[in-house]
């Protein structure tokens, strides 16, 4: 199951065709959505107390809902079919995962592909700073990441872009991608970066920086990628 916190994110679960299974709602502050979800499953009311209590959550939103986790695609199957693709590598917190997830939908990018070390996108954090874009991103997880990669880069028409500080990689703003072609932006977690595995399956490619600051956190630096090469 996960769950979904706020009326947003609940109706783009709900329209994403993601099934429900139980909700807990503000009685007072009753959502359109709770009326929606009544129809399909029991949907219980209370005040700020007995929803804080019973989810855990310090400020718990006028309605959450558990929902049936919808299937994900195979990562080879996913890459295979996207043509803007993020790729993520040991990006363990939730919430840039869900920024990175938001950064991608808004940007036009139809694919992302995690490594099991990564967030899922899924979470409850994510999904809220996601606003549940998650839902309409397609993503798949992978083990085998370097695999895949190696299948992508021996594609012709497939061009793959690292992420890194290093002075040394191409400066982003120097690429013109072919807009026909296909693509994947690839990004590590802030601490380590990408693995050199990883970084060798791609162009290395850097966001320049002012003096003295070396990097964006994933998110950012994922925003600014995804228009660059857009």
């Amino acid at each position: 199951l996960l769950l979904a916190e706020g009326d947003l994110v609940v109706e783009r679960a709900l329209a994403a065709g993601c099934k429900p299974y139980l909700a807990l709602a503000d009685g007072e502050q009753l959502r359109p959505v709770a009326h929606v979800l009544a129809e399909q499953i029991d949907v219980y009311l209370g005040g700020a107390e007995v929803r804080r209590f019973v989810t855990g959550l310090g400020m718990p939103q006028p309605i959450v809902a558990l929902f049936h986790r919808p299937p994900r695609p195979a990562a080879a199957t996913l890459a295979a079919a996207a043509r803007r693709l993020v790729v993520v590598e040991g990006v363990d917190n939730p919430v840039n995962v869900g920024g990175i997830v938001r950064n991608a939908a808004a940007l036009g990018w139809d694919g992302l592909l995690l490594d099991h070390a990564s967030a899922d996108p899924f979470a409850r954090r994510a999904l809220r700073v996601s606003m549940g874009t998650a839902f309409a991103l397609p993503h798949a997880r992978s083990r085998e990441l370097v695999g895949v990669l190696a299948t992508l880069r021996d594609d012709p028409d497939v061009d793959l872009y690292a992420l890194t500080p290093d002075s040394a990689a191409v400066d982003i703003r120097t690429l013109a991608p072919d807009p026909g072609r296909r693509r994947a932006v690839l990004i590590g977690s802030e601490r380590a970066g990408l693995s050199a595995a990883v970084l060798a399956a791609a162009t290395p490619v850097r966001i320049p920086m002012a003096a003295g600051v070396d990097s964006l956190n994933a998110a950012a630096a994922t925003a600014v990628a995804c228009f660059a090469l857009a």
